[in-house]
């Protein structure tokens, strides 16, 4: 069995085929260990392509367990980001406090990979999934869930699905914020929701929660007011429920934070440390990008010694150049993401770095199409060393609408060389 340079041993028992995008036919029929076992480099794969970089994965990795350490606080990182098991894997093995995931399909998925400790950042409302997750609890002592609501209805319809089982499940009371997402929209409303769960006898008051994400796109004067003011109204509900005894005698979870203010959580909630478990729910970090959170991300600026680095990208091939300021490519909608940003072309392989530069300087990607991608190149570009059959690298936006394209992901050793080792591939369960 070879040994995985991005944690873990390669399953022997995945079969390689034809349902892995632009896996190399000649590895169709073989495990993915024989295959790994060959020494495959980038270019015996076909094109488009998405990487993952195995010493960005582990430097992410390590920088932002630092930060939690050094501060205190636990990480529940969202799963839905990779949903790679092997991925959550790695976050737990360095310390990861439990996971996050958003449907109830996919903590089924993780449930399946033996994770232990869940939170639904959702409301449980579907009878099949809740009578699922009560007999879940129920069987597996060890098995430690909590799920959101965020309104007296939300509780009423979990009663009267009737799940079986002697276990209560712990729920987190969900504040939102004007023109936010999901959440009770005042700290009242928000108390009136734990009085119902307290008052039944299927459910109990394990926490607070919310999102701040939803409520700024950027870290403008306004957005981080928009955030601080959100957080501490969020801090204001978990003393409110405290002092009215719906607790108990459990300790209580306070969590917020996604990839872009996990920053501002910790200056707001992070004093509430002494008597609440503060989870933080990063995890686009993992990844990270050339694009939405490499543009927000606090780390290395704001907090930290050292920036994430972007572990993603696509490498794809010019297939038509029908002006002289026009290259398409063999990517598109199907296979790269585009809701946060278009990609954007970082380098020519076979050039050296200056030529590269020249030929890109000044380009953008315009559009999508489903398997094509329009590169723009500027009237001062050296386009003449641009050609049909060029492979380029691209920086890629978001790779929670990146990683969801692709059911197996080939691992390089090193994005800066033209021709990477492939040194590991990490299966998705999209």
């Amino acid at each position: 069995m070879t040994a995985s340079p991005t944690s873990g041993a390669v399953r022997t028992t995945l079969p390689l085929g034809s349902r892995f995008k632009s896996f190399p036919a000649r590895s169709w029929g073989s495990d993915l260990a024989e295959f790994l076992q060959l020494a495959p480099v980038l270019s015996d794969f076909q094109t488009p392509l998405l990487t993952l970089e195995a010493p960005a994965l582990a430097h992410n990795t390590a920088i932002m367990f630092d930060w939690l350490r050094k501060n205190e606080l636990q990480l529940a990182p969202h799963g839905k980001t990779t949903m790679s098991p092997r991925m959550w894997r790695q976050l737990l093995d360095a310390g990861a406090w439990g996971m996050t995931f958003a449907t109830a399909w996919q903590v089924q998925v993780a449930r399946s990979f033996e994770i232990e400790r869940i939170m639904l950042a959702n409301a449980l409302v579907d009878p099949v999934a809740l009578r699922w997750v009560a007999l879940e609890l129920e069987t597996h002592p060890e098995f430690e869930f909590t799920c959101w609501v965020d309104s007296v209805e939300t509780v009423e319809r979990m009663l009267t699905a009737r799940p079986v089982g002697q276990r209560t499940i712990p729920v987190i009371i969900e504040l939102g914020g004007a023109n936010g997402r999901t959440g009770a929209r005042t700290v009242a409303e928000a108390m009136r929701i734990a009085e119902a769960v307290r008052n039944s006898d299927l459910l109990e008051v394990a926490g607070v929660g919310g999102y701040e994400g939803a409520l700024a796109h950027d870290r403008s004067e306004s957005g981080l007011a928009h955030v601080d003011t959100y957080l501490d109204e969020l801090a204001l509900l978990h003393t409110a429920l405290k002092d009215a005894g719906h607790y108990g005698d459990r300790r209580p979870i306070i969590t917020a934070g996604g990839s872009a203010f996990f920053d501002r959580v910790a200056d707001r909630l992070g004093p509430l440390r002494e008597d609440a478990t503060v989870v933080l729910r990063s995890g686009a970090f993992q990844v990270h990008d050339d694009g939405f959170y490499s543009g927000i991300t606090p780390m290395g600026s704001l907090v930290g010694n050292e920036p994430f680095r972007a572990a993603m990208h696509a490498w794809v091939r010019i297939v038509s150049r029908p002006e002289p300021l026009l290259a398409l490519f063999d990517a598109g909608k199907r296979d790269v993401p585009y809701d946060e940003g278009m990609p954007i072309a970082q380098r020519v392989l076979g050039l050296n770095a200056a030529t590269s530069n020249a030929v890109l300087a000044g380009s953008r990607v315009s559009a999508l199409n489903d398997q094509h991608g329009f590169l723009r190149l500027a009237e001062f570009a050296q386009v003449d060393a641009l050609h049909v059959g060029s492979v380029i690298r691209l920086g890629l936006s978001h790779p929670c609408t990146a990683m969801d394209k692709w059911r197996l992901i080939p691992v390089i050793d090193d994005a800066e060389s033209d021709d990477p080792r492939v040194v590991d591939a990490l299966e998705t369960y999209f």
